[in-house]
């Protein structure tokens, strides 16, 4: 059992790094979620559950990320 535990831990710590990661960029950017979530081509509360960990985001969505805040997707997931 300890072996799904770990997966379980290091999947939620990859969404909570992700969504931090994010977080960063967007507010050196200055841009608001909403202004986010336009560029990136979701809805803003989406972009809010993202940055808190909260949603498991598709990998389609972490690429429309990265590139609205001008980063390559492998800069946002290096730990």
């Amino acid at each position: 059992m300890k072996k799904d535990t770990d997966t379980t831990t290091k999947r939620a710590s990859l969404k909570v790094h992700f969504g931090l990661t994010l977080r960063r960029a967007r507010e050196n950017l200055k841009l608001s979620q909403e202004v986010l979530a336009e560029k990136a081509g979701l809805h803003r509360t989406y972009i809010g559950q993202v940055e808190r960990g909260e949603r498991n985001i598709s990998i389609d969505n972490m690429e429309h990320l990265a590139e609205a805040v001008g980063m390559e997707l492998w800069e946002m997931l290096r730990p």
